[in-house]
């Protein structure tokens, strides 16, 4: 037997035919994930141009993650949605239905939400959500490509369908540990421990403003240095609040709020902060000082 050859186990698992009979499935799954064809198109090129030429043998064992097209794709896809959450070029708006993920005009909720539809979720929710909900990737595949756990993998996916309205609930919040986040965060912006703010911010967190708090100097952003950098000071002179029930931050410290800081917590990281400004915005919150 030819010591090269690919063990009849991983056969199956493996592109053993040229690329362009996976061309169509990976252009679907690149399309899914950035919503246009262009942009779908230059990422299943980007990972054809990147394949070796000739693909080195391999002992039996799991499969290598760089010989899987789909999750190939899908690695291009998420550094080309990183990089547009950290260039979005409109103010986020959290009431509207579409920067929210709900599509105005889908009658059928059998049907996939469409691709502009997913704008509002942060890059990890959207393509744990495609790639598990519409393409049947295991979660534990997904959790290597977005560098968390399975478990936490699954949570992203059911807070996309929560955003969504799907059926399956987002998961409660798990309000205590909230509290203890969002309190290390404030703690750590007083102090101006910026190694401590970093460690409490997940790799991918991003910051959304609303128009309002756009204007007042807050900015989109994406990565725990450039989230840190953008809020660490205001947060500093801040106090702690519950806003709609979850843990978060009402500036000033004292008098009526004009800037709420909402937390989204994840496995004892802040995966996403929404800054709010707009006064229609503050009103609709329910804040307990």
């Amino acid at each position: 037997m030819d010591e090269n050859a690919v063990p009849a186990t991983l056969q199956g698992a493996l592109p053993t035919a040229p690329f362009e009979e996976h061309r169509p499935h990976l252009r679907a799954v690149a399309y899914r994930l950035l919503g246009t064809f262009e942009e779908a198109d230059e990422a299943v090129e980007d990972v054809r141009r990147s394949r070796p030429a000739r693909r080195p043998p391999i002992a039996p064992g799991p499969v290598p993650a760089p010989y899987d097209l789909t999750e190939a794709v899908a690695r291009a896809c998420l550094d080309r949605l990183r990089s547009r959450e950290t260039h979005r070029e409109h103010p986020w708006d959290p009431w509207d239905p579409w920067a929210s993920g709900m599509p105005n005009d889908q009658s059928d909720p059998g049907e996939p939400p469409p691709p502009t539809a997913l704008d509002g979720l942060t890059p990890p929710e959207r393509l744990a959500f495609v790639l598990h909900d519409e393409f049947s990737v295991p979660y534990e595949r997904i959790a290597a490509i977005v560098e968390r756990t399975p478990a936490a993998t699954r949570q992203l996916a059911g807070r996309a369908r929560y955003r969504l309205r799907e059926a399956e609930e987002m998961p409660e919040p798990d309000l205590p540990c909230q509290r203890d986040v969002v309190a290390a965060f404030l703690a750590a912006a007083r102090s101006g421990d910026a190694a401590a703010l970093h460690d409490l911010l997940d790799p991918d967190v991003v910051l959304r403003a609303d128009a309002t708090a756009e204007r007042s100097g807050a900015t989109n952003v994406h990565g725990p240095g450039a989230v840190a950098e953008a809020i660490a000071r205001q947060v500093s002179t801040a106090r702690k609040a519950l806003v709609d029930g979850a843990a978060g931050l009402a500036w000033p410290a004292e008098g009526d709020p004009r800037l709420v800081f909402v937390f989204t917590v994840l496995e004892d990281r802040i995966t996403a902060i929404d800054a709010l400004s707009d006064a229609d915005h503050l009103g609709r919150l329910k804040l307990q000082l």
